[in-house]
């Protein structure tokens, strides 16, 4: 095992690395076989007693490219209910020649619902659809048949006109991918999947009585770092708990930080689990508007025995090396968001509740958890009627 650098010290060499991040590993770089890397995101909310609660991940806009496919059309998707949402993961390859490479993921107690580029096979396709997760159905999978990893490839990734964080997942110095289908080739620089859950995410987090976080670990092995982050407006702190062994109990951060700090301490982290310079930078840049945006969170490093439980990867031929990174996202609903979420409500300030998103609903069902005062409920009940009248509006008008 690598020796751990102190933490300032790691990220000032980071930083004077990034200069020339794109030359690691290094475009003519030769390596001893085929590599895999992997990153991805999984993102849950805390209930009251700190689990993750049930919601509507898929509710709001889309912030993929209309190449991307998914699964049949996007209406069921509003109502489809889980536990967490996976976001992005996206798997590199690394080759000195040309390849012709197999992989199939697993998703435990999930379904896969957009991928890119042209999956050969994605189940369960049916049955799924009655806005549950919850009824008993085969794990879902999703493979890749016969692309060809290609460092010769001179390819012409697809583009939207619009902007989407997904191009930020290109800049690195992966091999280009080459996906025969039907109608013809598709390039890229990674193959891209996203999925709905209901496995119990390894974290948990309970607010205590003197504003404290109370964080257990679930999981069967140590989380390797936690940060601790809050957003209020133009405002933002955030405080490193490092590993986790069972449990911890952390204050709440000041809102005196630096979120550039923060986004250099998150590659550090993301370099120290395996990934290379380039792809940390491009993990982070991707989800620094989601991770770093309006409320309080729980970042967090999912242990690798826990990744590769939940999305069994097999890949043929296998790999010489292989390395899977995965960020947690657990969102609390603390003092301050049930405060900002009620007064944004009574003030039909828009602005403010659009910071909070698809978080909506399941912040509400969780303040009326905590509430018995007959006039406030209803008051919250109104709300969450708003909500939900929102989201199936939105269902109605997609197609």
């Amino acid at each position: 095992m690598t020796p751990k650098l102190p933490r300032l010290l790691l990220a000032a060499l980071l930083a004077g690395s990034f200069g020339i991040s794109s030359e690691l590993p290094g475009k003519n770089a030769v390596f001893a076989g085929l590599t895999a890397h992997e990153w991805g995101t999984f993102t849950s909310i805390a209930g009251r007693d700190g689990q993750a609660i049930d919601w509507l991940p898929l509710s709001g806009s889309t912030d993929l490219p209309g190449f991307v496919e998914h699964l049949r059309d996007g209406r069921f998707k509003i109502g489809l209910r889980g536990t967490v949402r996976m976001e992005t993961p996206v798997l590199y390859f690394y080759d000195s020649r040309e390849e012709r490479v197999s992989v199939k993921v697993s998703f435990a107690k999930g379904v896969i619902t957009e991928w890119y580029p042209h999956a050969t096979r994605v189940e369960p396709m049916a049955n799924l659809f009655d806005g549950s997760l919850y009824q008993t159905h085969p794990d879902g999978s999703i493979a890749w048949g016969a692309l060809t990893v290609s460092p010769s490839l001179a390819a012409d990734f697809p583009r939207d006109a619009e902007h989407s964080p997904y191009y930020s997942a290109r800049q690195t110095s992966a091999t280009p991918l080459c996906v025969r289908t039907p109608t013809g080739e598709q390039h890229e620089k990674f193959l891209f999947y996203r999925g709905v859950s209901t496995f119990r995410a390894p974290l948990s987090a309970k607010l205590t009585a003197d504003g404290k976080v109370q964080v257990q670990n679930d999981a069967k092995e140590e989380i390797p770092n936690t940060i601790l982050f809050e957003r209020r407006g133009e405002q933002a702190g955030y405080r490193i708990a490092g590993a986790i062994a069972k449990e911890a109990a952390l204050d709440p951060p000041e809102l005196t930080g630096s979120v550039d700090d923060l986004r250099r301490e998150l590659v550090g982290m993301l370099v120290a689990q395996g990934l290379y310079l380039d792809e940390a930078q491009a993990m982070v840049e991707t989800w620094r508007g989601s991770w770093l945006e309006e409320g309080s969170r729980l970042l967090y490093i999912v242990p690798r025995k826990f990744v590769n439980e939940i999305l069994p990867l097999s890949i043929d031929p296998a790999p010489a090396q292989i390395a899977r990174v995965f960020v947690g996202r657990l969102e609390l609903v603390t003092a301050r968001t049930e405060n900002a979420v009620e007064t944004a409500f009574a003030a039909h300030d828009k602005a403010t509740l659009e910071k909070y998103g698809r978080f909506l609903e399941p912040i509400l069902r969780t303040m009326l958890g905590k509430d018995s005062h007959c006039p406030r409920v209803a008051k919250l009940n109104g709300y969450l009627n708003t909500v939900q009248a929102s989201l199936m509006a939105q269902a109605r008008g997609q197609k």
